[in-house]
């Protein structure tokens, strides 16, 4: 793409963004400029441009807010101690929105134009890329919306592509502790046929009253079972699982109605060299409820680009649980965070080729 730039006249000052990235938070603050780029079926791709950071214009009747034909990708970018700044497997990114893309009708953006865009906007943002101390990051939110005015359901003939940035602290501010998850019953995430495989904004949307029940029963996040048969674990409401067996081996819920994650495929490799075989299947909640409960089962973690490998200790459902509240996080769990942690800010080889430097 041919990317023209327009920097902000008015930038955050030195004193204001070191305050911001003393304390970031998550998803709060955002940096001086975004990327913009849109489609029409005649011109394909176009206009593609950093412009400074501000509010969208749109017609009440656009077509994404009515049809909720959009997508979108999560990603972070990474100082590392010598000043470079690096992304992690953008073009993993890149091909899962293809495939989103696919599902929601919507124009495939080539991957290496997702990848420039990327590039072009931390770059000129670059200051805003905290310092590698206490897991601060940049995070990037790539999404395309259906961006034409009309009432009608069919794909839009207008959509755009944009990328914005915002700082993000560590996802553990207070230590790496063991979460609680609750188990829906009366809620499920998607079907076969439907987008579970799709990083849409409606799979999260439909996932929030089930949060809210957890929430209600003392819980960190809700645990969803497949829609068929109500028996098989998929996921959470934005992280994928995993169960490791006393023997070594893990097993990973298999997709198909579950979100591809970036971080749950790396974890797949990194745990194989680290000699344990991962098992990508269907896991019934009964195989999780007796593993635990025999001690086959010795550890479960969740995963995703948020928090990278979050443990999980106990598990709630309408008369029961199983799992210690109070529990410690796991060995190979803590030990596999460290090692993708690690590569992710240049502090190990990155012997997978994951790491694509920006600047």
């Amino acid at each position: 793409m041919d990317i023209s730039i327009t920097r902000t006249s008015s930038p955050t000052t030195d004193e204001r963004l070191a305050e911001i990235l003393a304390n970031p938070g998550f998803g709060v603050h955002f940096t001086d400029h975004m990327f913009t780029v849109e489609w029409t079926p005649v011109d394909g791709w176009h206009g593609a441009r950093v412009t400074p950071y501000g509010p969208l214009t749109l017609d009440p009747a656009t077509a994404v807010l009515h049809y909720a034909q959009e997508i979108f990708e999560g990603m972070k970018a990474y100082r590392h101690d010598d000043g470079s700044v690096w992304t992690f497997r953008p073009e993993a990114n890149a091909e899962r929105m293809v495939r989103s893309s696919g599902r929601l009708a919507l124009p495939v953006l080539p991957v290496e134009d997702f990848v420039q865009a990327v590039d072009a906007i931390v770059e000129v943002d670059q200051r805003w890329v905290p310092d590698a101390a206490g897991e601060k990051s940049l995070y990037l939110r790539p999404f395309m919306i259906a961006t034409e005015k009309f009432l009608g359901v069919r794909p839009a003939r207008h959509v755009t592509f944009m990328v914005i940035c915002s700082p993000a602290g560590a996802y553990f501010s207070k230590g790496i502790k063991p979460i609680s998850l609750w188990l829906s019953t009366d809620y499920t995430r998607a079907g076969r046929g439907g987008m579970g495989a799709a990083k849409t904004g409606g799979n999260y949307a439909s996932s929030l009253v089930a949060q809210q029940e957890a929430t209600a029963q003392g819980c960190d996040q809700v645990v969803f079972l497949d829609a068929q048969e109500g028996t098989y674990v998929e996921e959470l409401g934005g992280m994928n699982m995993y169960f490791v067996y006393s023997d070594g081996h893990i097993v990973t819920p298999e997709v198909g109605t579950i979100l591809e994650g970036i971080t749950r495929s790396s974890i797949i490799e990194l745990a194989g060299k680290l000699g344990h075989q991962v098992e990508e299947r269907k896991f019934s909640i009964e195989e999780w409820r007796d593993g635990v409960t025999s001690g086959d089962i010795v550890e479960v973690f969740a995963c995703g680009t948020a928090a990278v490998v979050t443990p999980v200790g106990q598990l709630r459902w309408h008369g029961g649980q199983a799992g210690a509240a109070d529990g410690e996080a796991g060995e190979l769990t803590m030990r596999i965070r460290q090692a993708l942690v690690d590569i992710q800010y240049g502090r190990a080889d990155d012997t997978f080729g994951w790491m694509h430097r920006v600047c």
